[in-house]
Formats: C-alpha cells, structure tokens, sequence
C-alpha cells in the first residue's frame, strides 16, 4: 500500500512539475524575442565575442521592443528597458533575488553582500550600512586626499608625453585608496605589495566570468570546470583569499585590545594603530559575535571587488568626457576657483559638498557610462512586466546604459549636458530613469563613498591639469562585462596649468 501510494505521489509530482515547465515556457515564448529553436532556444548570439555580444544586446530594444526575453536549455531570461518595469523589479522587496550571473562570482566572493539573498543579505546590509556612515565617511576622506596627491605626482610626469592611457593610471589610485580604507598595510605588508598582488588575481577571476557569461553552455559548473579558465580562476582564488585571510589575521592581532566602536562617533583616532578602515569595523562586531572571519573576508573582498573598478571607469570616462568638452572644463576650474580661490589648500569634505557643477558632471558623465551597464534579479514569483506575464524563476537584466540614453527620458541623449541635473531638471523625470547606483534595497550601499572620492580626485586634477582630447566619445567600442570597459584605451593629453 505504501508503495503504491509512493508511485501515486511521484506521478502525481511529475504531472505538476511537466504543467509548471509548460506553463513557464509558454508565458515566456509570448515575449518578443528572437527565432527560437529546439533545445538551444534563441541564444545563438550570445556565443559571439565580447564586442560583438555588446553590440546586439543594443539591437535588442529597437528590434525587440521594452520587454524582450532569450532562453536556452532550462535557463530563460527577459531584458527590460524602461522605467516603469525597473521600478516594478528595484522598488519591491519581492524582487531581491539574485542569481545568475552573480552565482560566477561565489567562489570568490562567498556569500558577500554583492552575491547572498534573503536574511544573511538583509543582517550584512544592515551591518555593512555603519561603515558608510557620515562620521565613517569623514575618516576615509583622510584617505582619499592623500593618495589623490599620490595621483597627481604621477599625472606630472604624464605631462611630458604626447597621450596617456587614462585607465591604469587612474585604477592605480582608486586600489589604492580601496586598500587603504578595506585593509590596511600592516607592519608586514605595505600598500604597493597589495595592489600588486590583488590586481592581477582579481583581473584573472574577472575574465573568468567575462567568459561564462558570454557562453550558455559554461552556466552550468560540471562545464565550466573542464576548461582551461577554470583551472585559472583557482589558482586566482587561491591567491586572492589567502592573501585576504592573512591580511585579516595580522590586523586583528594588530587591533586586539583597541576599542574601535569609540572613536566612530569620534573625530580622534589612535595613530599608532593607522588609519580607521572597514576592516576594523569587521572585526569590531566580530567580537560580538555580529560577523565570523569567513564572513568577514567575503566583504572585505566584496568591497574591492565592488569599490575600486566601478570607480576607476567612471573618473576614466569623465576625464575623456571633458577633454573633449573645453567649455564644460572651464566651468568646472571656474567652481574651484570660486570655491578655493588663489589658495593650494587640500579640499575639506565642506568644499566638497559645494562642487554642485562637479557632481552634475560627474552625474551625467555615470549617465552616458554607466559604471555597471546592466544589473540583474531573480524572479521567485510570477510578475507582470510591459503587459507580460513573467513566470517565477526567470532572470531579469535591467540594461541601465539602453535605460540612460532613451531620447524620450534624455533628449539629445548622445550630448554631454551636465544641466540636465540642475534640480528644477530633474522634477518630472522617472524616478527609475537614471540608476548609475541601482535603486531600491539593494541599491549600491558605496554610493556616497564612490561620489566623496571622485569629487576629490577630480577637483585636484581639474585645479592643476588642462586636459586635452585624443579619444573621442565616438570611438569607444565597448565590450560585453560585469563593468563598462572599452576594447582599446582610452587616451587624453595632460598639461599643466601653470
């Protein structure tokens, strides 16, 4: 009897779930999209080139229309361009899920803030949310201004050269800035051994999921793990999380009987112990018991991750935006002068907080180059998008670099307007038409951090530097990755003021 009732349940299991996959598959094949064939779906495309796989995923809103969906094997996916279906996904918290292709990066990041749903994400919000505070942020503003003169020592010698390659000079600074405010130096490692050692790991794990992305068939792990790139990743990872680890180690020996959480509040900070870094917070609610060092190391790793790329690309963009500007530059120096005068004094988070033209450079330029091009969810429960129904367990790439540079939101959307952020501009636009940061509960928790250090670094190269074009906005060709990059450099000429 018992038996019988087993074999009743199980084909009774196997008709829901055989009427569920169906159901899921005819929902999604009522989405526009491209021609579909058996098995391999519609993602023929997706095996094209980075540069090339960037290019059609544009051709995807004009072809398709605002709601199109791709799908292969048991993976299935709609891309949504406008505003009103990015607010239904960013603005509930019953869209938060995520998944592919934030699952590539779990062997490196864990269940960090970036990658982990549910109640461990909601508890590290929570807990990550003290180290951005405004008081946190003062300290970290120490930190900026210094390796921003670092920068500007290094920009100097630039001067004497025809071009500079923008983007490794400036990703430089922002690792290290990155290293200086995560995880310190400590008596056995100084600053430039970290840059070098995470740089290159991180460029390896990096390329890994460049390639899984832009290849179906490598979604699936028992794929992936036969190839050559993964057998690189884990020497990467290797590298990456045994450096984090020791680093974690000697700073916690280092701060054993040094009370952090008085000085947050605080603006003194025992110099023997070095600058105040996130790291110290880590392991300050590490001692209550908040946060184990496993999970320390996934945010420690998640915050370079997140922190020194993005905005290496966005200061790199600006920089080629404005050379190509003259008239928008003079502006830009005419606030510094306003603001500092005849004086050479560093800028103080006030002077900071008056670049109002500076940020809404800086807004625009995140406009046109999106630090991150696209973000994506997972649907845990069936939503209705652009008219369509979506079924539960569809992935959702929301395409912020199509969203910012539609007409209808953006008039002339190719120009470079800073204006365009003036506040009475900004009145009746889409709330969720402009989300360089993303949006909702889940938006980036570094925003602020990311626009104090632009507006520092920017300021002093705009003080003492004339830029000059050699890229043209016109020329970048861009290429399919977890963040804006180009296929070839980027190049400007620097000249200084005086």
């Amino acid at each position: 009897m018992l038996f019988l009732s087993l074999i009743l349940a199980t084909i009774i299991l196997l008709i829901v779930l055989h009427d569920y996959i169906s159901r899921s598959k005819r929902l999604i094949r009522k989405i526009p999209g491209p021609k579909s064939y058996p098995i391999i779906g519609n993602t023929i495309p997706y095996i094209l080139s980075p540069e090339n796989l960037f290019h059609y995923l544009r051709t995807l809103h004009n072809t398709y229309g605002e709601l199109n969906q791709v799908h292969a094997l048991s993976v299935q996916a709609v891309n949504v361009f406008s505003p009103e279906d990015m607010e239904v996904i960013l603005s509930s918290t019953k869209h938060n899920d995520k998944q592919l292709p934030y699952t590539f990066l779990k062997p490196w990041l864990g269940e960090g803030l970036l990658t982990s749903n549910g109640l461990k994400w909601h508890q590290r919000r929570k807990l990550l949310t003290k180290a951005f505070h405004f008081n946190i942020l003062k300290k970290y503003s120490a930190t900026f201004t210094e390796q921003t003169q670092e920068f500007i020592k290094k920009v100097h010698e630039e001067t004497k050269k025809s071009k500079t390659d923008v983007l490794p000079l400036i990703c430089s600074a922002t690792l290290h800035i990155m290293c200086e405010t995560a995880i310190p130096a400590t008596r056995n490692e100084g600053i430039q051994t970290i840059t070098q050692k995470y740089f290159k790991s991180i460029h390896t794990v990096g390329e890994a999921v460049v390639e899984r992305m832009c290849r179906v068939w490598l979604y699936f792990d028992p794929f992936f793990k036969l190839t050559k790139t993964a057998k690189e990743q884990e020497t990467a990872l290797k590298e990456l999380h045994t450096f984090t680890n020791k680093i974690i180690a000697d700073r916690k020996e280092f701060v054993k009987n040094f009370d952090v959480s008085k000085y947050i509040d605080s603006d003194e900070y025992d110099n023997s112990k070095g600058k105040l870094t996130m790291l110290d917070l880590l392991l300050e609610n590490e001692k209550t018991g908040n946060i184990d060092l496993e999970s320390i190391r996934e945010e420690v790793d998640t915050f370079m991750f997140e922190g020194h790329d993005t905005t290496a690309m966005a200061l790199s963009y600006f920089i080629m935006a404005i050379a190509n500007e003259p008239a928008i530059q003079r502006k830009i120096y005419e606030e510094m002068e306003q603001i500092f005068g005849d004086s050479k004094r560093l800028a103080t988070m006030a002077d900071l907080h008056e670049m109002r033209y500076l940020e809404c450079c800086i807004k625009e330029s995140l406009r046109l180059y999106p630090s991150v091009p696209f973000i994506a969810r997972n649907l845990t429960q069936e939503t209705v998008l652009s008219g369509y129904t979506v079924p539960a367990n569809t992935f959702v790439h929301l395409f912020i670099y199509d969203l910012h540079r539609r007409p209808d939101l953006f008039p002339d959307p190719e120009r470079f307007i800073p204006e365009r952020f003036l506040p009475q501009n900004c009145l009746n636009r889409h709330p969720y038409a402009y989300i360089p940061f993303s949006a909702g509960s889940r938006n980036c928790i570094g925003q602020k951090f990311a626009m104090l250090e632009m507006k520092t670094v920017l300021s002093s190269l705009i003080r003492q530097f004339h830029i000059e074009p050699v890229t043209k906005p016109s020329e970048l060709r861009f290429r399919t990755d977890l963040v804006l990059r180009t296929t070839h450099p980027i190049y400007v000429k620097f000249k200084n003021r005086e």
